[in-house]
């Protein structure tokens, strides 16, 4: 098939594969926590698991990308599987509403479905040229957002009405994911090259091997387990009558999903085209500050006017986070070993994605939100320094590397 014709279908595909995308992208990001809060009255551990799903997903994708490698699965068929693996588990949890039942199967559906981006990256290495990588990944982002907004609102009204609807929101994630398998399957793609080993830990050879991913996955961490400290902790703020708030939940998803994602619309394509011209280290620092910017503004509002200009401030930086999490790892790996340096930036995402929840809701019951707030300020700074060597040298020429498929 023709690169022209491989760029083609997998942005037809994608373009589809993003509105489901923005549908499950409220599971994760609101909805999964605010049932388990309003409808279970789930406890802390609870809390913390579901919260956490996305992060047990990412610790898992090394050895799925080694699996994926010795199966000699095509890229988008292996995708594609793990996204029906995803509907099987919300449907179950549509069908029995118990508590440990719905833990589980959120923490099986959103693992699922983060662990596939490894495996999405290389799609988008292989099938989008690179001056347009950028451009053509925003554009599908504009899709998910756009669906994430709507779905938000109406999600969020349907909850407000009555949360037993939170059932048939689980069988829409689950249809949702069941589409996202279905566009998946349809995308070209090839097997990924053999490496030559099949322990599941062998990309982390990497990390001694390349400096400038090194440095900039230590920099990820810091950053990367502020924001994921505070993340849950908005949804706990907002809904829970101790801070002062106790926000319906249409209120809650308005501020949380809706307005955040709106700026992300906007911004996403400057985002897009940054990230193919721009110094990506200074693009990644810029983030950063607007990341610590939305956090602390937003845990030290208790007005609505506040809350909003820091919704909007965070979702900005996440729109340029959605393309730099994604695809900078196409700016310095092999492009061979792509779903390698993927799969180990999505472990320690996972990683911090694991244990950030978990060591926020800790502190919780001895700090406040704002002191929180300024802590994962401070932790940003540092991973924010930690890049300032690589920003004034500039990206390294990515390196080839032979493969024994490609002899």
């Amino acid at each position: 098939m023709l690169a022209d014709e491989r760029t083609r279908l997998t942005y037809r595909y994608e373009s589809l594969r993003s509105i489901a995308a923005g549908i499950v992208e409220t599971a994760s990001g609101t909805f999964l926590l605010l049932i388990a809060v309003r409808w279970f009255a789930a406890g802390p551990v609870a809390k913390a698991c579901v919260a956490a799903a996305s992060g047990l997903g990412y610790v898992l994708a090394p050895a799925l990308v080694t699996r994926v490698e010795a199966a000699r699965t095509p890229v988008a068929a292996a995708a594609a599987r793990l996204s029906f693996a995803g509907a099987a588990a919300f449907a179950l949890a549509a069908v029995l509403p118990l508590t440990w039942v719905f833990v589980i199967a959120s923490m099986v559906a959103i693992s699922c479905s983060a662990a596939v981006h490894p495996l999405l990256t290389q799609l988008y290495q292989d099938n989008y040229p690179e001056a347009a990588r950028g451009r053509l990944f925003s554009r599908t982002i504009m899709l998910r957002i756009v669906t994430a907004v709507v779905f938000g609102l109406g999600a969020g009204w349907l909850l407000t009405v009555n949360i037993e609807y939170s059932r048939a929101l689980l069988g829409i994630y689950a249809a949702a994911l069941g589409g996202a398998g279905w566009c998946l399957a349809r995308v070209p793609s090839q097997p990924l090259h053999l490496s030559g080993e099949q322990h599941p830990l062998r990309a982390f050879r990497h990390l001694a091997d390349d400096r400038v991913f090194r440095t900039t996955l230590i920099s990820w961490m810091f950053m990367g387990f502020a924001n994921l400290m505070m993340l849950p902790m908005r949804i706990e703020y907002l809904a829970n009558p101790q801070y002062r708030l106790g926000l319906r939940a249409d209120v809650i998803a308005l501020l949380t999903s809706v307005v955040p994602n709106v700026a992300r619309l906007v911004m996403s394509p400057v985002w897009g085209w940054l990230f193919d011209h721009a110094n990506f280290f200074v693009v990644r620092m810029t983030l950063n500050v607007g990341f610590a910017i939305g956090i602390v503004s937003f845990f030290t509002s208790d007005s609505m006017t506040g809350l909003v200009i820091a919704a909007i401030t965070y979702g900005v930086s996440v729109a340029g986070g959605d393309v730099a999490w994604t695809l900078w790892v196409t700016k310095i790996a092999p492009p061979s070993r792509v779903a390698d340096y993927m799969g180990v930036h999505t472990f320690f995402t996972g990683v911090r994605g694991l244990l950030a929840p978990v060591v926020g809701f800790a502190l919780l019951t001895r700090w406040s939100m704002t002191a929180m707030g300024w802590l994962s300020v401070v932790l940003i700074a540092i991973g924010t320094l930690v890049l300032v060597p690589d920003a004034r040298k500039g990206l390294p020429e990515r390196r080839h590397v032979r493969t024994p498929s490609s002899d």
